[in-house]
């Protein structure tokens, strides 16, 4: 008798057990799904990065430069370039130096031997710095006589992407070379306050995923044609660039505001896991039978920790930035969007 009122115990609280694991799943389920209804309105492209080729009238040849931006962070400029040489799409180097002291022997020796040890397939990828007598933001985007190649991609020297991550960016690049493609994006928006008509502010992340929109694609890590650099340096007022150099910010923001304003239209922004977005995507994955994903949870490398960004009244000066160059412009050359573009080979949504 015990033992068959043990059994019936057992099978009842077996039944409890699955029914209550069923409920979990279907509320896991759900919330997933509900996650989903609610982010579908987020426009996202699917990116094959082997088959976007390049506009018939650009000529990309087979890679890209790297314009890197550095300033006494000689420990981080090696990180960098020791890993982006092993990228398959690096054609060539170039370092902006502004520092008062030319670059020492032993780090140029350095960074020669890095970059002819990673490269691969037999490749020569040229190094060169690019020295500036004068300490300014603007020497960033700086004509570069001589480049072979039409595309150049801008990055600080504290931030390290994985390679496929840099070519499928690249070959987004490919398809519309005009515009500008990045990974850091970022809003402005018009100021609705009381007494701030025709003013705007500038925003960062998290208003941009959480209002689904962006504006502007940081150069600190971004493609766009070399031609920019002629026309930020040459053709983009001049008080601008005075500004920039004075205030010690807001290049990025420039040459943006150059690009927009060129084209008329949005750039692009290639998008690369962020933590708890992609900790709802490992889920959602894993729930259909494809647990790879979790991978990308580290797919952007911060190798440093001091910047601009880093300073109290950052967002009130950048939203400073965008308002004085509407003014010099004579209007907001900036295009939103909600487009980006991600890698259509593995498990993604927003």
């Amino acid at each position: 008798m015990r033992a068959r009122l043990f059994s019936s115990r057992a099978i009842r609280h077996g039944a409890v057990s699955a029914i209550g694991s069923a409920n979990i799943k279907l509320l896991l389920t759900s919330c997933i799904a509900l996650t989903l209804i609610v982010l579908a309105g987020r426009t996202t492209i699917g990116w094959n990065q082997y088959a976007a080729s390049p506009s018939p009238s650009s000529h990309t040849g087979k890679g890209y430069t790297l314009l890197i931006n550095t300033w006494k962070r000689y420990d981080l400029l090696k990180q960098s370039i020791s890993h982006y040489a092993s990228c398959p799409g690096l054609d060539s180097v170039h370092i902006v130096w502004s520092e008062p002291n030319p670059p020492s022997e032993s780090l140029v020796n350095f960074l020669n031997r890095v970059v002819n040890s990673n490269s691969k397939g037999g490749r020569k990828i040229e190094l060169k710095f690019d020295i500036n007598k004068e300490d300014s933001l603007n020497n960033r985007f700086k004509e570069i006589k001589g480049l072979k190649l039409d595309v150049v991609f801008s990055i600080d020297d504290d931030i390290i992407f994985p390679c496929p991550t840099v070519e499928l960016a690249f070959s987004v690049w490919r398809s519309a070379p005009d515009t500008m493609v990045g990974f850091v994006p970022r809003v402005h928006w018009v100021d609705k306050s009381e007494g701030n008509d025709g003013k705007y502010t500038y925003s960062g992340w998290w208003s941009v995923w959480w209002t689904e929109r962006y504006s502007i694609i940081l150069s600190k890590a971004a493609f766009f044609h070399k031609k920019y650099l002629s026309m930020y340096t040459y053709e983009m007022p001049s008080s601008i660039r005075e500004y920039v150099s004075k205030n010690r910010n807001c290049e990025d923001i420039a040459m943006s505001f150059l690009v927009a304003n060129a084209t008329g239209a949005p750039p692009i922004w290639v998008k690369v896991e962020e933590f708890t977005i992609n900790l709802l995507d490992a889920l959602w994955c894993t729930l259909q039978g494809a647990p790879g994903s979790l991978y990308a949870m580290s797919s952007i490398f911060e190798i440093g920790s001091t910047g601009i960004s880093s300073l109290g009244g950052h967002t009130e000066r950048r939203t400073e930035c965008v308002n004085r160059f509407v003014t010099e412009y004579g209007q907001m050359p900036l295009v939103s969007t909600s487009v980006k573009a991600v890698d259509s080979r593995f498990c993604w949504f927003w």
